[in-house]
């Protein structure tokens, strides 16, 4: 038998929780200067019912670049702001949601 989610009493490969957060994320993307030159990119405002480390990973992969998960914050080293972004729309994300500043 599938584990029952705790929200919302779906089986967890019914669940859509995720779904609807991915579309109720008020998301932030910056570019935030560190020593030596050396620039990092960070996305906050993703919620608990979003798998973080998942998404993490998913960056990871797709920007080839290093990084971590702090709390609720994604840390990715490099300028990856467009890209990103980019990578959390085909995600499921909103668009209009999504705050790329520098």
């Amino acid at each position: 038998m599938d584990d029952i989610c705790n929200k919302c009493g779906l089986p967890k490969n019914l669940c859509v929780c995720q779904d609807i957060a991915r579309e109720s994320q008020k998301i932030k993307i910056m570019e935030i200067p560190r020593r030596f030159g050396k620039v990092i990119t960070t996305i906050r405002g993703l919620g608990d019912d979003v798998d973080i480390e998942a998404l993490t990973k998913e960056l990871k992969t797709h920007l080839a670049c290093g990084g971590t998960v702090k709390g609720n914050e994604i840390i990715l080293q490099g300028k990856h702001v467009k890209k990103a972004k980019e990578i959390l729309l085909k995600q499921g994300f909103k668009e209009e949601l999504i705050d790329a500043g520098r």
